[in-house]
């Protein structure tokens, strides 16, 4: 059974940083795109970052380009999300997530990705 365990959310001041880390279980991981997400209050879940199975490749929305970075240790099953520069706008609910089976990376759609952990609050304070 695939389980992915998020971690490392918060509340935190504007212009901060926080990391966030996802362990993930049940499938051979390194062959996987991985992704992160984020749900504000009322709002549809967005693409935040994703990054390649080697780990050598990464892409971006536009809105945290720059201020984030995503990461993987292969080894220890992990996807990290390093958050710098912090914004109010960036409070939501993030979720790490899997590509499915047979697609090709990268895809920013939420379709593309089978489970979902259960998310981890960051709020960004002003």
């Amino acid at each position: 059974q695939v389980q992915l365990v998020e971690s490392g959310g918060g509340l935190v001041q504007a212009g901060g940083s926080l990391s966030l880390s996802c362990l993930a279980s049940g499938r051979t991981f390194s062959n996987y795109g991985m992704a992160w997400f984020r749900q504000a209050p009322g709002k549809e879940r967005d693409f935040v970052a994703t990054i390649s199975p080697s780990g050598g490749r990464t892409l971006y929305a536009d809105s945290v380009k720059g201020r984030f970075t995503i990461s993987r240790d292969n080894a220890k099953n992990m996807v990290y999300l390093q958050m710098n520069s912090l914004k109010t706008e960036d409070t939501a609910v993030y979720y790490c997530t899997v590509m499915k089976p047979g697609t090709a990376w990268p895809r920013r759609e939420g379709t593309a990705y089978d489970y979902w952990g259960q998310g981890t609050q960051v709020t960004v304070s002003s």
